[in-house]
């Protein structure tokens, strides 16, 4: 019986969406992810606890849905910048995503201890060409976190 529960189609899906992406970053590099994830990509801070202030920033990415950014807890919590594990980003249209292309590219070209480390070019993709792929890009957060941006 147990095991005919287990491989029966749900009569309704278990997982209806995501809740939250959690993203790592260096301790001492809050301030940073606030100013790369609220400004640069324009997400809506949300308030943590307060026994968190000082090691994760929450941020709205629509539809209910969340980016967490924590301070790394202990070595495996690191991002290597060659990573190609990312959350994916849809972005409304393909104008909303050139205007945060452009965005992202000039923060990197600007520079600075929040700026992304790597930034597809205005108008490219890093990423697997073909007719299945929508229009997207990639970045590199401050921390080396990969981020895709797609319609």
């Amino acid at each position: 019986m147990a095991e005919e529960a287990a491989t029966s189609p749900a009569a309704e899906p278990l997982i209806t969406g995501i809740a939250h992406i959690n993203l790592s970053i260096p301790p001492g590099t809050l301030t940073h992810a606030k100013s790369f994830y609220g400004e640069t990509l324009g997400l809506t801070p949300r308030a943590v606890s307060a026994a968190q202030t000082e090691t994760l920033a929450w941020f709205d990415a629509g539809a209910g849905q969340q980016v967490h950014v924590s301070t790394a807890k202990h070595a495996k919590d690191t991002t290597s910048a060659t990573s190609s594990r990312h959350p994916c980003f849809a972005v409304a249209s393909r104008e909303a995503l050139l205007a945060l292309q452009n965005r992202i590219v000039a923060h990197h070209r600007r520079g600075g201890p929040d700026a992304p480390m790597a930034a597809d070019p205005v108008g490219t993709s890093s990423g697997s060409k073909g007719a299945e792929y929508p229009t997207r890009f990639f970045a590199r957060d401050f921390a080396g976190n990969r981020l895709e941006f797609s319609l």
